[in-house]
C-alpha cells in the first residue's frame, strides 16, 4: 500500500481520537487466516520429475497428514523438485518427512539446495523429532507399530536472492535417506532487529538472573542474535523481553524442557524463538513453550514454537493476554490451550501447524473462559482432534480463520461440551471461517465427525449458538455435524454453504432440541443434504436454504 496523507486529528480535551494511521509499504490484510510474511509453494504445484503422492486422506498415510493431501517423494539419485521465486527471499522453510531407524530415535540426513542451477548447500533433516508411534498419548518406539506423524521441519537462512530465483530441492549421491517426501516450502525475508531504547542487552549466562536485573533497574531484556540453551523455567512477571527476530534470537531447550512461565500482569515477549527439544508426548514431565497465568497487558508477538510440548498453555487467571504473529510448530500436544479462567484472551493472526492435539483449544476446566477468540489465524493439519474447539465458556468466539486439512478423530471447528467443562452460557460466535478437508473418522467410537461439529456430551448445549458466513469444502464426512445423546437448542446458522462433502451436508445425530438455518446452501453432498435420525430434533427452515 502506498504512503498516504493522514486524516485530520481532533483533539477531545485531554484524548486524541485518531481516524486512521496509513503505514507506508504496508499490504492488506487477508479477508480470512492469517496475514503470512512468507509465500507457500505446495511441491506437488512444482516441478519435479519425482513421485507426486496420490491424494488420500487414511489415516496412517504419509499423504493424509501433507497440506492438500498431497506431496511428492524423492526417492532416486537425481530427483527433485523445484519452485521459482515470486518475492526476494533468503529464509527457507521445508516441510518434509524422512524415515525413522529401527530404535525410533531418528536418522539424520541431507538434502541438497541448488539456486539457479549452481549447489547451494547442504541442508540437515532429521525425523528425530517426527514419527510417533502405538496408543495415545503416543511413544516413541517402533515395536508398538501404529506409525504416524511422519512430518518435521527445517528452516534455513539461504542468503539474498530476487524474485525469479529458481530454487531446487535435490536427491544428489550423498544425501543418503531412502526417501524424502516434501510436502510444502515457505520462502520470506528474515528482517534481523536492533535494540530499541530502553533496553539493555543479555550478555549469556544465568536467563532468570538477567530478567530480574533489567527489571529491577526499569528496563527490558534485549536478547541479541544467536541460540541461547535453557533448561528449565524461565520466570517472567511485569517486563518486557525482545530478540532480533525469530530467524536470529533462538532459544534452544533440552530434553524436553525450558519455556517461560508467567506470572501476571505486563509480560510481553517478542521477536524470538523457542525451539524444543521433545520428542514425545510427555504431559507431566516436559515444559511448554509458553505457560502461566498472564494478566492484563501481556503480549505474545512474533514468536515462533518448534519441537516443544505445547505452544502456549494459558491457565486459570489470565485476563487480558493478547497472541500474535505467532507461529507454532511441530508441538506434540496443543498448539494452543486456553485451560480453566481465562478471560478477554485473544489469539490473531498466527499460523499453527502439524501440532499433536487441537490446535487451537478453549477448555473451561473448572472454570469458565470467556470474552475470548481466535480470530484471523491460519491452521492446518493437527495430527489429531481438531483445527479449533471450544469445550463449554462463556461469550467465546472463533472467526475469521482459515482451517485445512484434519487427520483423525478431527473436526474443523468444535463446539461442544466434551471433558466435562463449565457448561456453555452467553452466546458463542462461530463467523466467517473457511473450512478446507476438515472432519475424520474417530476410531475408538468408529464415528464419523462432520467439518463443524456441534456435540453436546457431558451437558446440554441451550445458550446461543450463532454460526454465519462460513464455507465448509470437502469435507472427509459431513459438512455439520449436530450429536449425541443429549439437547441442543437454540442454534442458527444463517450464510452457512457447504460444498462437496463425503457423505451428508448436514446430520443430526441422536439428539432433542431445535436449530434454525437461513440462507445455507448444500452442493455436491455425497450421501444427500440432510439426515435427521432424531425424532425429538426439530430443523426450522428459515429463508434462503438449498440443496437439504
Amino acid at each position: 500500500m502506498a504512503a498516504m496523507v493522514m486524516p485530520a486529528i481532533i483533539s477531545v480535551g485531554g484524548d486524541v481520537a485518531i481516524d486512521r494511521i496509513t503505514v507506508a509499504g504496508a499490504e492488506a490484510l487477508a479477508e480470512r487466516g492469517a496475514t503470512l510474511p512468507w509465500t507457500s509453494f505446495e511441491a506437488e504445484s512444482a516441478t519435479t520429475n519425482g513421485t507426486v503422492l496420490a491424494a488420500d486422506r487414511t489415516y496412517k498415510t504419509i499423504a493424509s497428514e501433507s497440506s492438500g493431501r498431497r506431496a511428492v517423494q524423492l526417492t532416486g539419485t537425481g530427483q527433485y523438485v523445484q519452485f521459482t521465486l515470486t518475492k526476494p527471499a533468503d529464509a527457507l522453510t521445508v516441510r518434509y518427512s524422512i524415515p525413522d531407524n529401527a530404535a525410533g530415535t531418528g536418522i539424520d540426513a541431507s538434502l541438497s539446495l541448488y539456486a539457479n542451477g549452481t549447489h547451494l548447500r547442504d541442508l540437515g533433516l532429521t525425523s528425530r523429532y517426527s514419527w510417533v508411534y502405538g496408543d495415545y498419548p503416543f511413544g516413541n518406539n517402533p515395536a508398538n507399530g501404529n506409525a504416524h506423524r511422519f512430518y518435521d521441519e527445517s528452516r534455513t537462512l539461504i542468503g539474498d536472492w530476487p524474485a525469479g530465483t529458481v530454487l531446487k530441492l535435490q536427491k544428489d549421491a550423498g544425501d543418503s535417506a531412502s526417501s524424502y517426501t516434501i510436502d510444502v516450502v515457505d520462502l520470506e525475508q528474515a528482517v534481523a532487529g536492533t535494540m530499541p531504547a530502553g533496553f539493555v542487552s543479555f550478555a549469556g549466562g544465568d536467563l532468570n538472573s538477567a530478567i530480574s536485573s533489567a527489571k529491577a533497574a526499569g528496563k527490558g531484556l534485549w536478547i541479541p542474535a544467536g541460540t541461547y540453551p535453557i533448561s528449565s523455567r524461565i520466570n517472567v512477571q511485569g517486563v518486557t523481553i525482545r530478540g532480533a527476530g525469530p530467524w536470529h534470537t533462538t532459544l534452544k531447550g533440552v530434553d524436553g524442557k525450558g519455556g517461560f512461565f508467567a506470572t501476571g500482569g505486563d509480560v510481553r515477549i517478542s521477536d524470538l524463538a523457542i525451539t524444543g527439544d521433545a520428542t514425545y508426548r510427555d504431559d507431566s514431565g516436559d515444559d511448554a513453550a509458553f505457560e502461566g497465568n498472564f494478566g492484563t497487558g501481556s503480549l505474545l508477538q512474533n514468536v515462533l514454537v518448534h519441537h516443544s510440548k505445547v505452544g502456549l498453555w494459558a491457565d486459570n487467571g489470565t485476563d487480558g493476554l493478547y497472541v500474535v504473529g505467532a507461529r507454532i510448530r511441530d508441538t506434540y500436544a496443543d498448539g494452543v490451550n486456553l485451560h480453566g479462567d481465562v478471560r478477554n484472551t485473544r489469539i490473531d493472526q498466527s499460523s499453527v501447524r502439524n501440532t499433536g492435539d487441537d490446535a487451537l483449544a478453549m477448555w473451561s476446566d473448572g472454570s469458565a473462559v470467556t470474552n475470548s477468540a481466535f480470530t484471523f489465524n491460519t491452521v492446518q493439519l493437527p495430527m489429531l482432534a481438531n483445527t479449533t474447539a471450544i469445550y463449554g465458556g462463556n461469550g467465546n468466539r472463533i472467526t475469521d480463520n482459515l482451517l485445512s486439512d484434519t487427520v483423525t478423530a478431527s473436526a474443523g471447528i468444535t463446539v461442544s461440551t466434551r471433558f466435562n467443562p463449565v457448561p456453555l452460557a452467553g452466546t458463542t460466535v462461530v463467523a466467517r471461517n473457511t473450512l478446507t478437508r476438515t472432519g475424520g473418522f474417530e476410531p475408538n467410537w468408529g464415528s464419523q465427525l462432520g467439518a463443524l461439529w456441534i456435540y453436546a456430551d457431558t451437558a446440554d448445549i441451550t445458550a446461543p449458538l450463532q454460526v454465519s458466513d462460513t464455507i465448509i469444502r470437502d469435507s472427509t464426512y459431513q459438512g455439520v455435524l449436530l450429536s449425541w445423546g443429549r439437547t441442543i437448542s437454540g442454534v442458527t446458522f444463517d450464510r452457512v454453504t457447504i460444498e462437496n462433502t463425503g457423505t451428508y451436508g448436514i446430520a443430526v445425530d441422536n439428539v432433542s432440541g431445535n436449530a434454525t438455518f437461513s440462507n445455507t446452501s448444500v452442493t455436491r453432498a455425497a450421501s444427500g443434504g440432510l439426515s435427521n435420525t432424531s425424532s425429538t430434533f426439530t430443523v426450522i427452515r428459515g429463508a434462503g436454504n438449498a440443496g437439504f
